[in-house]
């Protein structure tokens, strides 16, 4: 699941035109915290550090059930 996260906030980084290091500045973290999470090899995250990355770049984190189907807009693609 990290993995997953990670992967859509480098690609919404990158859509942004913005560096890891502009990134980990901005926000108080190393530039090495940031690429570990968007490669997904981060050994521990605490969720307020998770949530001010996302809430940086415009993201949010939903919660549903395991195994449960993809809704209507998450096959449209839309966010």
């Amino acid at each position: 699941m990290m993995f997953m996260i990670g992967e859509e906030i480098r690609k919404e980084r990158k859509r942004r035109k913005i560096s890891q290091e502009k990134m980990a500045r901005d926000l108080g973290m190393s530039r090495a915290t940031i690429s570990q999470i968007e490669s997904g090899t981060v050994q521990e995250i605490g969720v307020r550090k998770l949530i001010r990355i996302l809430e940086y770049l415009s993201l949010e984190l939903r919660v549903r059930p395991a195994g449960a189907p993809p809704t209507l807009d998450e096959l449209r693609g839309e966010k």
